[in-house]
């Protein structure tokens, strides 16, 4: 890390506060004032994956309906159960309010956003893309789903998921002020 993100202060955000200079996620207030339903559908945000790729094997969980935002596509289109439309920030929160999960890479927001929610969580993270494969561990250690670049048949992954209830329950709470004020207080000179 000394030649990664060199540094002689440090503060950091994570999914878990592992240390006194780490804070939980900032969500934005757009996601914190969403009313949220559950109408049992999955949202659906990869866009490193080709819907060529997404939607077939989507389509072999037949009994679940996916709500896909790719950047892949310029018109929304329907397959089976499976709805795609281009990304859209506001239909991607309204969908994501009103569902039973997220299917998503190893980001950092969309996950952080989906746990404050208390959506099921499932994700991919991009190979070689150091900061998802951590996001991804660390998910992962906290007993939430990760499908791995190694493992090339998703769908008894994703059946599992869809199957299976997850409990889990995440206070994020909004400390953005607070922590703004002790980096000017601390770093400031």
């Amino acid at each position: 890390m000394k030649y990664y993100a060199p540094s002689t202060h440090y503060v950091g955000f994570h999914f878990k506060e592992y240390d006194d200079f780490i804070h939980t996620p900032v969500i934005r207030s757009e996601i914190r004032n969403l009313q949220t339903s559950n109408l049992g559908h999955y949202t659906v945000y990869l866009p490193a994956i080709d819907d060529k790729l997404l939607v077939p094997v989507l389509k072999q969980v037949p009994q679940v309906k996916w709500e896909v935002f790719s950047k892949h596509t310029r018109t929304s289109f329907t397959d089976g159960n499976v709805y795609v439309r281009p990304v859209n920030n506001e239909q991607f929160n309204s969908s994501l309010a009103s569902s039973e999960g997220l299917f998503t890479g190893g980001g950092f927001e969309g996950p952080a956003e989906a746990l404050f929610l208390g959506k099921k969580l499932l994700v991919v993270p991009m190979k070689f893309q150091y900061e998802q494969q951590c996001n991804a561990y660390a998910l992962q250690q906290m007993g939430l789903p990760v499908i791995w670049g190694s493992n090339k048949n998703w769908l008894p992954v994703i059946q599992k998921w869809v199957n299976e209830p997850q409990e889990h329950q995440f206070n994020f709470p909004d400390e953005t002020a607070a922590v703004i004020e002790k980096v000017v207080r601390t770093f400031a000179r």
